[in-house]
């Protein structure tokens, strides 16, 4: 939408197109069909979330966060949002995925009705490719969640559109794309006071969904999930996985295992046990991208390399190796006290056994403590990279939604078909 480690091809797990053609890692699912039973609509009225996940007076969760009671989204036609994208012309699109493919639309900044392009403000819409397995019940997840919960750190839906066969969603437009272009796809090395910047909002995004009355656990946190606004920003983006967490004191949700290679939880993966610190796991995944800007997972490295966690876990306890595993466009930008600082909670997040992680809010405070520790002598040269950043490149190569996540099965190697258990949540 990872696992930490290789896993034979016979597996069945393949790589899906991703924004501007690119992978950004390996998808897999062990799936189940979605049956007519489990999508009737749900969209529009007081939901099955809000009952689940709101014991709180008003709906009210934090300062800066909040739970509707109903989805405030506005409902488009299929001919709005043809209109909104000059009829889904090849020029509009943003990118592309399991799900379908993200589209550049216009709508009327007030009324969010279509408008002609150029007049209004810019939209992303997401359309369902007809022959998507798990599509419906992604778009339905993205509404649902989306749809209830209001946090200056995750993308806001503003619409959607159920008509016949055709499913959509309309997003804000995040115009500085995603993390992953910035770490993996850029001319010069992302500066260390935006990575920092990020990691913090970000952090900040999926404590709110732990917080909550019933927590919510993301399951598909990733660098190319994380988009930027205008001021660099991070938003969480896609909640086609997203699972309400355990109810009834249980300790974790049984499902299905999807996600992507590297960054999904060694626990998850090899029971389909997912935990709220499962998502811990991941970020921690992403810090190491921070820190290092290298992917969680390529087969293209050297053998014992290609999980990033695998392979750079034992530098991170020690403070001359962190040094020397930092991404080498940004020295001098950071200290020596911040890569150790960075090194201490991403090792933390990673831990192999979940009961040992820290919760996010805790990620969160220390991430907060590290920027404020980062006073170096001279910030020209980030300063410099930070303008050179900040100018345009064309729309198509620089937006980074990903059109949702879809997987094949996987199979558990010593015991043949993985055993797909009945979930707490439908």
């Amino acid at each position: 939408m990872g696992a930490c480690c290789s896993i034979p091809s016979k597996t069945g797990l393949h790589s899906h197109a991703t924004t501007n053609g690119h992978s950004s890692g390996t998808e897999f699912s062990s799936m189940t069909t979605t049956t007519a039973a489990t999508t009737s609509g749900s969209v529009g009225r007081r939901s099955q979330f809000f009952e689940a996940a709101s014991e709180c007076s008003n709906g009210i969760i934090s300062d800066s966060g909040l739970i509707l009671e109903s989805p405030n989204l506005k409902v488009y036609t299929f001919l709005d949002l043809k209109t909104a994208t000059k009829n889904f012309k090849p020029d509009s699109m943003l990118g592309q995925g399991g799900f379908g493919k993200v589209y550049r639309g216009w709508v009327d900044a007030k009324t969010l009705s279509p408008s002609k392009a150029g007049s209004g403000i810019i939209v992303a819409i997401k359309r369902l490719n007809s022959e998507s397995v798990q599509g419906f019940a992604e778009w339905r997840s993205e509404v649902n969640f989306l749809g209830m919960l209001s946090h200056p750190n995750l993308v806001k839906l503003l619409g959607y559109c159920r008509e016949d066969k055709e499913l959509l969603l309309v997003y804000e437009f995040m115009p500085r794309g995603s993390l992953e272009n910035h770490l993996f796809r850029r001319n010069e090395p992302f500066p260390w006071e935006l990575r920092i910047k990020i990691a913090i909002g970000a952090a900040r995004g999926l404590a709110f969904l732990h917080g909550l009355q019933r927590e919510v656990i993301y399951r598909d946190f990733k660098a190319s999930n994380i988009l930027l606004d205008s001021t660099y920003d991070a938003k969480i983006s896609d909640f086609g996985l997203a699972k309400l967490g355990p109810a009834d004191e249980k300790s974790h949700v049984t499902t299905r295992v999807m996600g992507t290679y590297g960054y999904a939880a060694p626990e998850y993966m090899a029971t389909g046990h997912l935990y709220v610190k499962s998502d811990v796991y991941a970020f921690g995944v992403v810090l190491l991208e921070v820190m290092t800007g290298l992917k969680a997972h390529n087969t293209k490295r050297p053998r014992g390399q290609e999980s990033l966690v695998d392979w750079l876990r034992p530098e991170l306890s020690s403070k001359h190796r962190v040094k020397q595993i930092m991404d080498k466009g940004i020295k001098g930008q950071y200290t020596t006290k911040v890569a150790t600082e960075m090194a201490r909670i991403t090792l933390s997040c990673i831990e192999p056994d979940p009961k040992n992680r820290p919760h996010m809010k805790d990620v969160v405070e220390v991430l907060e403590n590290i920027r404020k520790l980062n006073v170096v002598p001279d910030r020209s040269a980030t300063k410099q990279t930070v303008s050179t950043s900040s100018r345009a490149s064309p729309l198509h190569h620089q937006y980074g939604y990903r059109a949702g996540a879809l997987g094949v099965e996987r199979k558990r190697a010593a015991a043949g078909r993985l055993r797909v258990e009945n979930e707490i949540v439908a």
